[in-house]
């Protein structure tokens, strides 16, 4: 009997293994596909002599080359990234080539993902059970980090991260498409430009703020504004659109007009501009804050006009479109004109979405160059936000802190712009506020609107959060997973057409 039974034991762990072992083949045989088709990935090093294969992965922080083979101590020829083509997880890709032949990077400056979660309550509408999508529900393929070159730690600022973008190199905060020594570093756009394939930017800031800059220019700090305005002479940028009039002087603008450049300052003219080159400057700094901007709509409208006259070019184009005042609201804390900034940026991605649909031959990658200001949805203990309020407020706090300062009547217009009855604990605090100017008034009506929202921050400046990573179209699927920002410039590098040889 006991034999019997250790018998039948033994032969039912044999049919067991034995079934876990055919079960498990399958398994088996695709792990092998997957690692024998990753070890053909091609990578590929590109410069702007020649594109040449490599059989060696480049490392998380690159280092600097200028050539196929070795740096170069001359500081004048710029630095080119080494490219990697890996891709990941499943993304959003259309149907059409597998290469595209425009592509447009799009960034949301300090645009961590609290922005986008809270922007989806934001436009949620009450009335339904559901919470609705939002395009970067749609969108969402991966995540970045966004760390600069050790020499400034954790926390980047849009200069370095925007250079990381723009170059695939990491570089130190404050510099604008150079490398830690100052060199200059080859920009997509630069590349795109040798390939025959015309270039352009959009933005809500100046033209020649840090992400821009970092895309047409090489400088040492992000603060030379007139310097790198001058330096977009020699960009030869088919498209620039933005604000940041101040920085451009008469002489200057000359000089763009001399090389064939249509300089326009109203957006009326933008209609009577039918093909490149374009320099349109629509504000002295930054564009209307779009809380307090009745007409609306200023970045999807050049964004698409960008788009159009870019897309003449029959071998491609490469374009930068940037939300750059979602960095300024998080910068202040305000939460109210950061919704309204990101409601427009969400607008320009779905002009570009819609253009990817339509075309199926344009690759779109859209980011955040760092997360600024710790935002939190819901603070205090307390398990509640309040967005609806948003909605109500009818200018950004700063023009309502001009306009109590300007008036006796005050309290009855505050309660117009703010949308709601100022209890007599917020009248007493804003009374006291008023008292000490408009700096202190605009502080004040920002807590206001936190506590009545309960809305949390961590800092007024940037965080070393990861960002997010949106993507669709031809070659989308390389922008799925984690990865890091410099891997982000580099995929679209190896995207471009070949250079001539």
């Amino acid at each position: 009997m006991t034999i019997r039974t250790t018998l039948s034991l033994m032969l039912g762990m044999t049919l067991c293994f034995s079934s876990v072992s055919m079960a498990s083949q399958p398994l088996a045989e695709a792990n092998m596909l997957a690692a024998t088709k990753q070890t053909n990935q091609v990578q590929v090093q590109v410069s702007s002599v020649s594109d040449t294969t490599v059989s060696s992965a480049p490392s998380t922080t690159p280092q600097a080359t200028n050539s196929d083979t070795a740096p170069s101590k001359d500081s004048s020829t710029p630095i080119v990234a080494p490219i990697t083509n890996t891709p990941n997880k499943k993304a959003k890709q259309t149907s059409g080539p597998a290469k595209p032949k425009n592509m447009i990077i799009m960034i949301g400056d300090g645009m961590g993902p609290a922005y986008t979660t809270a922007y989806r309550y934001f436009k949620d509408n009450p009335e339904t059970q559901e919470i609705e999508q939002t395009v970067f529900d749609r969108l969402l393929v991966g995540m970045s980090s966004t760390y600069p070159a050790p020499v400034s730690g954790y926390v980047t600022d849009s200069a370095a991260s925007a250079t990381a973008l723009a170059t695939g190199f990491k570089t130190y905060n404050g510099a604008i498409a150079v490398d830690e020594n100052k060199r200059p570093l080859t920009t997509i756009m630069e590349m795109a430009k040798k390939r025959g394939l015309s270039t352009g930017v959009a933005v809500s800031s100046q033209v020649n703020h840090a992400t821009p800059a970092a895309f047409l220019a090489h400088n040492e700090h992000r603060r030379n504004y007139v310097e790198i305005a001058e330096d977009y002479l020699n960009s030869d940028a088919d498209v620039i659109l933005g604000g940041g009039q101040k920085y451009f002087s008469e002489a200057l603008l000359k000089q763009f007009t001399d090389k064939g450049y249509q300089h326009i300052t109203e957006f009326a003219q933008l209609d009577s501009i039918t093909e490149p080159k374009v320099l349109g400057l629509f504000a002295d700094v930054q564009l209307p804050w779009v809380i307090d901007d009745k007409q609306g709509h200023k970045l999807s409208t050049l964004t698409q006009k960008a788009l159009d006259l870019l897309s003449q070019n029959e071998q491609g184009f490469v374009l930068m479109v940037e939300g750059s005042l979602i960095d300024w609201a998080g910068h202040s804390n305000d939460i109210a004109t950061a919704m309204g900034e990101m409601d427009e940026f969400a607008n320009a991605i779905e002009v570009v979405e819609q253009f990817v649909r339509e075309r199926q031959d344009t690759l779109m990658v859209v980011t955040a160059d760092h997360n600024t200001g710790g935002l939190s949805i819901g603070a205090n203990n307390e398990y509640a936000w309040e967005p609806a309020i948003l909605h109500q407020i009818t200018a950004s706090p700063e023009m309502i802190a001009k306009a109590l300062i300007a008036t006796d009547e005050w309290q009855k217009r505050f309660n117009e712009l703010i949308g709601f009855e100022a209890t007599d604990e917020e009248i007493a605090k804003l009374s006291a506020a008023r008292m000490q100017g408009q700096k202190q008034l605009f502080t004040t009506i920002l807590s206001v609107i936190d506590l009545r929202t309960n809305t949390g921050w961590t800092s007024l400046g940037h965080t070393a959060d990861d960002v997010q990573v949106f993507a669709a179209g031809p070659g989308a699927i390389l922008f799925s997973g984690h990865q890091d920002n410099i891997d982000i410039a580099t995929k679209m590098m190896s995207l471009l057409p070949k250079a001539a040889q």
